[in-house]
């Protein structure tokens, strides 16, 4: 069974692992691999608390993310190509405008996602914050929703979200193993 310490290790090196994201070319390996840590985290303090919302929440946060990343990519992709294949039939201002308005369309649709991802982000730390008495988890999920609805201020959201993720690491390193609530107690037979 899964422990509280475990969980502590995992979402402690995982936080740590997600800050390296900013590092150029090993950046995004260590992030996503921080990032599996957390979950991994999150699910054991989702187990020992017998409270499965924990996950479930985050788990949709999780989701709602790579879906962002997976239409805004397609989206981008498809509107670079139409606005290329305008361009090439002798339209070049309306390949760039066609080009312009898919990329602002898909930034603007992982924005609204990643909102929405935050938003579950904060259901499950604000749940982990109550149940182990880490209220730092609270203000981490916070900032992590201040910085989605900010992201679109000229990178003010990625600062905030940085500062979040800090305080992710703060907030794992807090989990107390003594004072933890006892796991529930299994099913009767």
């Amino acid at each position: 069974m899964a422990t509280l310490e475990q969980a502590r290790t995992f979402g402690g090196i995982g936080s740590i692992l997600m800050l390296l994201t900013i590092v150029p070319w090993a950046g995004y390996v260590l992030g996503i691999i921080g990032f599996i840590l957390v979950l991994i985290a999150v699910k054991y303090i989702s187990d020992h608390t017998g409270n499965r919302s924990i996950f479930n929440n985050y788990l949709i946060a999780v989701i709602v993310s790579i879906v962002a990343v997976v239409v805004g990519a397609v989206m981008g992709f498809m509107g670079v190509l139409g606005g290329l294949g305008l361009m090439g039939m002798g339209a070049p201002m309306a390949g760039l405008i066609e080009m312009l308005l898919s990329l602002i369309a898909a930034l603007v649709i992982i924005w609204i996602l990643e909102i929405v991802a935050a938003i579950f982000i904060r259901r499950s730390f604000n749940v982990i914050a109550s149940t182990l008495n880490v209220r730092m988890f609270s203000t981490a999920a916070l900032l992590y929703f201040i910085g989605a609805i900010l992201i679109i201020a000229f990178g003010i959201g990625a600062i905030i979200t940085l500062v979040a993720v800090i305080l992710q690491i703060i907030a794992f390193f807090q989990i107390s193993i003594e004072k933890a609530p006892p796991p529930p107690p299994p099913p009767p037979p």
